[in-house]
């Protein structure tokens, strides 16, 4: 239900304008992606995170302040990332089809890079396994050898937690020692091995390669290392700032967490539905131990990255961080996904390029070193290059490729805008939450939907969605009037029936704001 329609700023234009000349030969490709990870690092102002190694990464890197994804649920956003296009093509907005026998035969970035010579591989949850991906990671289509997932994430959703009573649960929280897991290890261990395996067998061939390795944190079971929960003790951590529901906010707009509800531990506290709330001393637990889980992927990053310098590959690797979108953390009494809140539609985007975010002196030279922030735990990085602009990741596809040395796949023409979802299942969608978004508002309309025909009704209006960002940045006070949209929809009315949704959105916009601020960005 959930799609971002934010305006365009073209990621190839920001940083690569002097690449042209710095790129003679094609360049590796480190791809990494994060689980429900929001801007809890460093690099994008979190102080009380401890994220050192991708923090020194975003020190030689550039790093996007205000990148959003187009849908805030796994598989859509992953899908769309993947082939560059929005899931109002791909038609993909549960888990539940294959892009290309649902939508459409989209090539792939993976995709794009195999068919340009280069060795393509994938590691962990990249794009989102199941029929989404055709049970096969899109192998071959994508990839030059099978997608790897570790054997230790069967076990993820098991009972794998001792409780209180010494008993093994399937509890949300869920730190554990490593020693009495299964295998002595856990999901994101083993990728980072297999990563680095991978990373030492392409080191001395002479063909680039394009190596994706998705991480599983930090999404929840929050089943990670203990020594991590140690980082962040209990007394230093707080609620969130605005824990409440919204003023205003339609009904259709907020979401449960199930997802959340259904761990053991959280079926004990007998939580109220829909709205909660979680009592506060679990919330700063939860919240603990998803910084937890932060640092333990970040370790991970850090062991990757530094392999990078120990193979003599830094110098010739395209590095991108990202994630498939965040989670709330209590914001607006919500802990999940599943919304157009800027907490779960905003996410890390970093990208290091050699010789253009940063200049190695010599060949070999240390530009990762490992930080072992179990041992080093107070780190300080400023970020190389910064860009504040709002951008989407339909854009990566075609950046990374030109960042690499590639010609820039052809650029795809404008879409319909009219269809998109969240968890249910599509025959079950009826209705369709679209936001536009710049620097000083965020408008969402919640419109009714048909799901056998992939049609919006753009005068069927179930509830609306406008917060002015400027004086409520933490999106808590919803001034949409009812009333006020009804006037301007009359005024709708005389407009072709084959204007796009995002046209008709964009107007009411203007309409709805005027006189609102002045000095409004454009959209």
């Amino acid at each position: 239900m959930f799609v971002v329609v934010c305006k365009c700023f073209f990621l190839l234009v920001i940083c690569t304008v002097t690449l042209a000349n710095a790129t003679t030969e094609k360049k590796n490709v480190l791809f990494i992606v994060a689980d429900d990870l929001r801007t809890s690092l460093g690099c994008y102002g979190d102080t009380l995170v401890k994220s050192p190694n991708i923090d020194q990464l975003a020190s030689k890197s550039q790093v996007f302040l205000n990148a959003y994804v187009q849908q805030a649920v796994c598989a859509p956003s992953r899908t769309s990332l993947l082939t560059g296009r929005r899931p109002d093509t791909t038609r993909l907005y549960d888990f539940n089809s294959y892009w290309r026998v649902h939508s459409g035969n989209y090539t792939t970035m993976p995709q794009y890079f195999k068919s340009e010579g280069y060795f393509t591989m994938s590691v962990g949850k990249v794009f989102h396994p199941g029929i989404a991906s055709n049970h096969t990671d899109d192998y071959p289509y994508s990839w030059s050898i099978p997608a790897y997932h570790p054997a230790s994430f069967r076990f993820e959703k098991k009972k794998m937690c001792k409780g209180e009573d010494g008993q093994l649960h399937a509890n949300l929280l869920c730190v554990v020692n490593v020693t009495e897991q299964p295998g002595r290890t856990l999901p994101d261990l083993e990728s980072t091995d297999e990563a680095l395996r991978l990373l030492k067998s392409r080191a001395n061939d002479d063909t680039p390669f394009f190596l994706a390795v998705g991480f599983h944190k930090p999404h929840i079971p929050f089943r990670i290392p203990q020594e991590y929960l140690s980082l962040y003790p209990l007394e230093k951590m707080s609620l969130a700032p605005d824990p409440d529901v919204p003023k205003l906010l339609p009904p259709v707009a907020y979401n449960p967490w199930m997802d959340v509800r259904k761990r053991e531990d959280v079926q004990k506290l007998n939580i109220s539905f829909p709205y909660g709330p979680i009592p506060k001393d679990f919330q700063l637990r939860i919240r603990q131990h998803y910084y937890a889980a932060v640092s333990y992927m970040d370790a991970q990053v850090g062991r990757l990255l530094s392999a990078l310098d120990d193979l003599s590959l830094s110098d010739s690797t395209v590095v991108v961080f990202i994630s498939d979108h965040g989670w709330s953390l209590g914001e607006h009494g919500e802990w999940a996904k599943y919304s157009n809140f800027d907490v779960t539609t905003r996410v890390p985007l970093i990208m290091f390029v050699p010789g253009l975010t940063a200049i190695l002196n010599w060949p070999g030279e240390s530009a990762f070193p490992f930080i072992d922030v179990l041992r080093q735990s107070d780190h300080s990085f400023t970020n190389a290059k910064v860009i504040k602009n709002v951008v989407e990741l339909v854009d990566v596809f075609a950046t990374v490729s030109y960042l690499a040395g590639l010609k820039a796949p052809e650029y795809c023409p404008d879409v319909s805008f009219q269809v998109n979802s969240d968890l249910p299942d599509l025959k079950d969608i009826r209705v369709m939450g679209y936001s536009l978004r710049n620097w000083d508002y965020r408008y969402t309309l919640w419109l009714g939907f048909n799901p056998e025909t992939f049609q919006v009704n753009v005068s069927d209006v179930h509830a609306g969605e406008l917060y002015m960002l400027a004086d409520d940045p933490g999106e808590d006070t919803n001034v949409y009037s009812a009333s006020d949209h009804g006037v301007i929809m009359r005024k709708m009315t005389s407009l072709p029936q084959n204007v796009s949704l995002r046209t008709r959105m964009k107007l009411q916009f203007h309409y709805l704001t005027a006189g609102m601020k002045t000095s409004g960005a454009k959209v």
